[in-house]
């Protein structure tokens, strides 16, 4: 029984947060909330032309996760358990920390502070932690053709951004999973622990785990 009602996985580009949070909702009867990234006509611009087309696509991204938050958790469905979804509208902040300069991204964050202010937080967050290699081989495997030349060092920083920011939030209950040796997809044993994991009832806080 999972505790929670409900529940963001999230991670640095190519952690697995989609792949983990549709299995969990498929075994536990959960609503699974999914980012609608690839709808984003400024990302494959971004990657090609990131100084040009950064502020575009941190905006765009952000109208469009709080969009569907709100529609989403503003309305509670009788059939399932609970809600889980692939990413917390609380990225925004972390990529556009590491993608804007600083006077846009003040802007960017009055904007974001004003939107968000009534959505509603996870009881849970969990972020899965993998090495910048490995990040880049799950990358390679998806296929996706503008995320393949995502260099190491821009992934480093959204990986640093994110416990940068998960030390501001101490009112928040925080997962760090670190599945480097782990394969939750292929691997029923491991998938079992983080279920086990995820069962749990915490604290507010930063609680890490390494397998």
């Amino acid at each position: 029984m999972i505790p929670y009602n409900f529940i963001a996985i999230e991670g640095a580009i190519g952690a697995g947060k989609t792949t983990l949070a549709s299995m969990i909702a498929h075994d536990y009867n959960a609503r699974l909330i999914l980012e609608q990234f690839e709808d984003n006509a400024f990302l494959p611009k971004f990657y090609s032309d990131q100084e040009k087309y950064a502020f575009p696509l941190e905006m765009s991204f952000m109208a469009s996760r709080f969009q569907q938050l709100k529609d989403q958790l503003g309305t509670q469905d009788l059939f399932k358990t609970f809600t889980i979804a692939d990413y917390y509208i609380l990225k925004s902040l972390v990529f556009a920390r590491q993608t804007l300069p600083r006077d846009e991204f003040q802007l960017f964050t009055r904007f974001f502070n004003f939107i968000t202010q009534n959505i509603p937080k996870p009881d849970l967050l969990v972020y899965l932690f993998l090495e910048v290699p490995k990040l880049q081989e799950n990358i390679r495997n998806r296929g996706r053709i503008y995320e393949q030349e995502i260099d190491d060092q821009y992934l480093q920083k959204i990986q640093n951004s994110y416990f940068e920011f998960f030390r501001q939030q101490p009112q928040m209950r925080i997962l760090l999973l670190d599945t480097n040796k782990i394969d939750f997809v292929h691997n029923k044993t491991d998938y079992k622990q983080i279920i086990d994991i995820i069962s749990k009832e915490y604290e507010p806080g930063i609680h890490r785990f390494t397998f």
